[in-house]
């Protein structure tokens, strides 16, 4: 079930980079890219800690937050 779920969450972020992301302009503060980013967490970790690392890093994407280098713990 872990296999299957991951492959839906690669699926939607290899659509969101290749339909949505050129569409917009490049914002990101971080590098690896969000989407990156994600693409690693599940990978690595998995659907469930995976999205949990994504969504922290969402959450620090603010004109106040961070810039720079940030990889994957």
């Amino acid at each position: 079930m872990k296999k299957v779920l991951s492959m839906i969450l690669l699926f939607l972020i290899y659509l969101y980079q290749h339909l949505i992301s050129p569409l917009i302009p490049a914002r990101c503060r971080y590098t690896p890219t969000c989407s990156n980013y994600s693409k690693e967490c599940i990978i690595k970790y998995g659907p469930f800690k995976g999205s949990l690392l994504t969504l922290k890093r969402i959450l620090k994407c603010h004109p106040w937050g961070g810039t720079g280098h940030d990889p994957i713990p």
